[in-house]
């Protein structure tokens, strides 16, 4: 997670004003302190449909995710490399989802879900992405899809 310049582990409310609380925790080992990363409306266009048209031409997708993971100590102490890339997985999500071609809107969020989910020190990750115009007197569809790390039966299992 990146803060601005000014967010302390102090402004943050981690560790208040005792910063002693760090000393010998190196960057590098994990904290059970959870950090949430959104993407709001990213707006792609793909190929997602199985009606002929549909297969031709592209249409408009609105993706949001919500990644919840562990943060290590570093990134309080602006260390990047410890902190969770959020641009990168986006950049992944944004090249499969501009050359694809899907049949399904479950078949997008799945893969979606699994480009986010290929990261270490997550706790849960929620992707929805709505299909706009799909109906006629709707706004849009969504589909949302979870996965919690560590589940018996979690999503990605279920998906391969």
């Amino acid at each position: 997670m990146r803060h601005g310049g000014d967010m302390t582990p102090e402004r943050a409310g981690v560790l208040g004003s005792d910063r002693s609380a760090w000393t010998g925790v190196q960057p590098d080992q994990r904290l059970a302190l959870r950090g949430v990363i959104d993407v709001r409306n990213l707006r792609l266009r793909t190929f997602i449909g199985f009606n002929p048209e549909e297969r031709v031409k592209q249409q408009d997708v609105v993706i949001n995710v919500r990644i919840e993971h562990f943060l290590h100590a570093g990134v309080f102490e602006d260390q990047v490399d410890d902190a969770l890339d959020y641009k990168r997985i986006t950049k992944r999500m944004i090249e499969h989802v501009e050359n694809g071609h899907f049949l399904l809107l479950e078949k997008l969020a799945g893969d979606v879900l699994a480009i986010c989910s290929d990261y270490p020190n997550l706790i849960h990750v929620r992707v929805c992405i709505d299909k706009p115009h799909a109906l006629r007197f709707a706004d849009s569809v969504s589909l949302t899809l979870e996965h919690h790390v560590g589940d018996a039966a979690s999503t990605l299992e279920h998906l391969q």
